[in-house]
C-alpha cells in the first residue's frame, strides 16, 4: 500500500472519531512564512508552472511537510510519530537548502 494510502486511510478514521474537532489553531490563517521565504520572482515562476500543471521540488517539499504534519495529528504510536517528525524535519532541511542555493544563485 502506498504512502498516501495509508495516509489518507489514517486521516479518514481520525475524522471519523472526530479527533479533527476543536483542534488548536482550527479557524486560524495557516502559516505560509515558508513560501513567503522563497524570493519573489521564484514564488512568480512557480506561479506560472503551476498553471501549466507543473510543480517545482519546492512546491512538491511544502505539499509533502503539510501532509508530514496532518500525518502527525493522527499518529499515536509513539515510534511512528517520532519516524513522522524525523521525516518532516529532513523535508523541512531539504527545503530549507533549495531555498537558500536559489538565494546564492541569484546574487
Amino acid at each position: 500500500m502506498s504512502f498516501d494510502k495509508i495516509v489518507e486511510e489514517l486521516i479518514k478514521k481520525v475524522q471519523e472519531r472526530g479527533e479533527f474537532d476543536n483542534l488548536p489553531g482550527q479557524g486560524k490563517p495557516i502559516d505560509l512564512s515558508a513560501y513567503f521565504e522563497m524570493p519573489e520572482d521564484v514564488r512568480v515562476a512557480q506561479s506560472v508552472l503551476k498553471n501549466a500543471g507543473f510543480k517545482s521540488p519546492e512546491v512538491e517539499l511544502l505539499n509533502e511537510i503539510a501532509e508530514l504534519r496532518q500525518l502527525l495529528l493522527a499518529v499515536t504510536d509513539e515510534k511512528k510519530k517520532q519516524a513522522v517528525e524525523k521525516q518532516t524535519r529532513e523535508k523541512k532541511m531539504a527545503f530549507s537548502l533549495l531555498v537558500e542555493r536559489q538565494k546564492r544563485h541569484k546574487k
